[in-house]
């Protein structure tokens, strides 16, 4: 049986695919028994993830955009590599902004050893990783905390932003598409994240395959102020080509 944290995932996604989630067709999708689904339903509820019905759930107003311990669980290997890949491209004594979600956290941790580093970011988590590694100077934003992505938004993360000057930005991103630009679901995020890539002199966006040719709800930059993506081999090669030719350098890993 997969562990918890894995069914919550995978019910919050049939959530956010379907709306509406019956007990039944929930045991059959994750393979477990009725009572099993209910138990994780009820402690979903518990969490404000989901609303309980008779014989059910349905999609809560954040099931769209799930708190980042559940999305960590997605495509872990990938953004492992993607990361690592990430992290290699930045040069000794540079200052890089970060902003918060799964692949960025883990690029933190790829940058953790270094002993050159500037970092500035908005997300709690990985100030927090950082700041224990004296050997890295850790800024922070200030702001409002998002509990859904760790990070902080509005009016004094902004005026923060708006005093620096980054070498680099590594984001992470909701959405990636030729057009639209890179998106985020929450458009508080999404300013913040733009700051972020309008003060850099290098934008880099780290997004698994799944994220490309797709749009979210509030644009962060369209796709011109992208200086590289950096996403995992099973991208589509038609929307890579399609990237490309906005300017982006892609890079596969």
């Amino acid at each position: 049986m997969a562990s918890s944290h894995l069914r919550h995932t995978r019910l919050l996604d049939l959530l956010a695919e379907r709306g509406s989630l019956d007990v039944e067709e929930a045991a059959a999708a994750l393979d477990v028994s009725p009572a099993t689904i209910r138990r994780d339903l009820d402690r979903l509820a518990h969490q404000q993830l989901v609303r309980r019905t008779r014989g059910g759930a349905v999609a809560a107003e954040v099931a769209y955009d799930l708190p980042l311990r559940y999305k960590a669980a997605r495509a872990a290997n990938e953004k492992q590599r993607i990361a690592a890949t990430a992290a290699a491209l930045v040069g000794r004594g540079r200052v890089v902004g970060l902003n918060g979600g799964t692949t960025t956290s883990e690029v933190a941790r790829e940058l953790a050893g270094r002993t050159d580093l500037t970092i500035v970011t908005n997300a709690v988590n990985i100030a927090a990783e950082l700041t224990v590694r004296p050997q890295i100077k850790t800024v922070m934003t200030g702001g409002a905390a998002r509990p859904n992505s760790y990070e902080l938004i509005g009016p004094l993360a902004a005026a923060t932003l708006r005093s620096l000057a980054l070498d680099e930005v590594i984001l992470g991103v909701d959405a990636l598409d030729p057009v639209f630009g890179a998106s985020a679901h929450h458009e508080g995020e999404a300013e913040i994240n733009h700051l972020m890539a309008d003060r850099a002199a290098r934008v880099i966006v780290v997004a698994d395959a799944s994220k490309l040719g797709t749009r979210a709800f509030a644009r962060i930059c369209p796709a011109e102020a992208i200086t590289t993506l950096v996403t995992d081999a099973a991208a589509d090669p038609a929307m890579v080509e399609a990237l490309k030719s906005t300017g982006i350098s892609v890079i596969l890993c």
